[in-house]
């Protein structure tokens, strides 16, 4: 558990430890009797147990105070650093966190006797000679503790605070909220997703895995939405998740074992009734007339691309492109031996197929090839001569990993104008952010580090943490940190400056538009910023 400013303070092996002095130092500092309060205190919106909190708030001299803990400073969009030669400093940070309650199992005394600190200290770059002040900071059980005054509530920190007879104290700041959702315990351990102004969850029920939603202003009215067998035995059933795609919401889980199984998509209609569109092992994009799949069964096959109209069953399509090649895979050679990876890459462009696609079944000459294939006239054409590992469409450029150096490119839509974008090898992850290139980079550990492209000889390591997945919202830029670090999520803006770091570790996270659902790893809850 971290103490952010106390008299000792731990942090993750990452940051740098804050060696406060000991509680010896302090031995012979002036103390000051402070009481617990009994009227009712809220931060955020969250009710305090001064009773029973490890870090309660006090009174001393009709002023509440309040403790500078790891998660109630970031709670309230504070930031602190401890150093021997500068004492300590405290800013007004882009930070936030969920209410910690810091519970324990035993009730707090009426009164304490805390202690006046006499190193030196910062708020937002000013300095404070504590032992001038009618409300001095004040340290009790290894916390420093802030007086609520005017001066540092409301101008240093611009917080609101309001007291209230009935109500009691409010404190309110202006950063972003973490707000829990309050959905089914079970709710967690699946994906969710807010899109709508409905939150979708599943929940189980007996054999069956039930899909439902509930308005985002009324959690307690839920219906139905979809539900299906699961098989419990092989853990499937906890698989289920949510994706947008062409502004539809979509969801997919798996049937079966490995090998017999299959995949199974399904999509959400505006009724917010859901049926099953398409289930095997497969990759599909909607085109202007229904749906082009790309069967990715093993054993690998060519010709398996397959258009099928509007309300048609599979079936009924029909191949497209030229059927001595095999799409939708990435090929290594190996001596006499073929590897194949599932590729994710095809995307539709009006009338226009783009998508990876390789000679078969001899896959020892012509492979990973980007090609162009026309829905209307199923034209053929290979746009890129380099072999490459994956691609994407941005802004009307393809940028694409060459298999070669595993460096970043772009060029036209029709391979012309091709562009060195990163010094480094690209990983799974690249985007162009208002113009601005953005790319991960693997690391030994099995994570990433996030980089944006310079015109100079060496890209922007943009943050020092390793990152587990990278998405956008927005132009804004979202990054799950790895588990163990001191934040859990770090958004950055589109020229790659911070925005908002979050303390929660995240089990997984949902983004559509300007709405983020974090599932907490700590206890599957469900937070919501926006």
């Amino acid at each position: 558990m971290k103490k952010l400013i106390g008299i000792t303070v731990v942090l993750s092996a990452l940051c740098l430890s804050l060696m406060l002095p000991s509680v010896d130092s302090f031995a012979a500092e002036q103390s000051a009797a402070v009481t617990i309060p009994k009227f009712v205190v809220k931060l955020n919106g969250n009710k305090v147990d001064n009773a029973y909190r490890e870090y309660p708030l006090f009174v001393y001299k009709d002023i509440t105070y309040f403790p500078m803990t790891w998660y109630d400073s970031r709670l309230l969009g504070l930031e602190a650093e401890w150093t021997p030669k500068g004492g300590l400093n405290i800013v007004k940070g882009k930070v936030t966190s969920s209410y910690a309650p810091y519970i324990t199992n035993h009730k707090n005394s009426t009164s304490y006797k805390a202690t006046i600190p006499s190193f030196e200290i910062t708020v937002n770059g000013a300095k404070v000679d504590n032992s001038k002040q009618e409300y001095p900071l004040l340290s009790l059980n290894e916390i420093i503790y802030f007086p609520l005054t005017w001066k540092f509530a409301h101008d240093a920190f611009g917080w609101e605070y309001v007291w209230d007879d009935a109500e009691g104290f409010a404190i309110n700041s202006n950063n972003p909220h973490m707000q829990t959702v309050n959905l089914p315990a079970a709710a967690g351990d699946n994906g969710v997703a807010l899109f709508n102004g409905y939150y979708y969850f599943t929940e189980p029920d007996g054999g069956m895995n039930q899909i439902y939603r509930v308005p985002e202003n009324n959690t307690s009215s839920k219906e139905q939405v979809f539900a299906y067998v699961m098989d419990s035995s092989r853990g499937y059933h906890t698989n289920l998740k949510f994706s947008i795609r062409d502004h539809e919401l979509w969801f997919s889980y798996h049937e079966g074992g490995g090998i017999m199984g299959s995949d199974k998509y399904g999509k959400v209609n505006d009724k917010g009734k859901a049926e099953l569109e398409h289930q095997g092992y497969l990759d599909f994009k909607n085109t202007p007339n229904g749906a082009l799949l790309i069967n990715q069964s093993v054993p690998p096959r060519g010709n398996n691309l397959k258009s099928v109209p509007t309300g048609q069953e599979v079936q009924n399509g029909k191949n497209v492109g030229n059927p001595d090649l095999i799409y939708g895979w990435h090929i290594t050679n190996n001596g006499s031996s073929t590897g194949y990876g599932t590729d994710r890459s095809t995307t539709i462009v009006g009338d226009d197929i783009y998508v990876l696609a390789s000679s078969f079944p001899d896959t020892t000459g012509d492979i990973n090839k980007i090609y162009k294939i026309n829905l209307k006239t199923n034209k053929t054409e290979k746009i890129l001569n380099a072999e490459v590992s994956h691609f994407k469409m941005v802004n009307n450029k393809l940028y694409y990993v060459k298999d070669e150096d595993h460096l970043l490119y772009s060029s036209n839509m029709d391979g012309t104008n091709e562009q060195q974008r990163s010094v480094n090898p690209a990983a799974n992850w690249y985007d162009e952010v208002a113009g601005n290139v953005y790319y991960t980079v693997a690391n030994t550990n099995g994570q990433f580090n996030l980089y944006k492209a310079e015109s100079s000889t060496e890209d922007k390591l943009v943050l020092q943490e390793p990152v587990e997945s990278v998405q956008l919202m927005n132009d804004q830029i979202i990054c799950k940190l790895a588990a163990g670090e001191d934040y859990g999520i770090k958004i950055f803006d589109k020229s790659g400056n911070i925005q908002l770091s979050i303390t929660d570790q995240a089990a997984d996270i949902f983004v559509n538009d300007d709405v983020l659902l974090i599932v907490s790893k700590e206890d599957k809850s469900i937070k919501l910023i926006k």
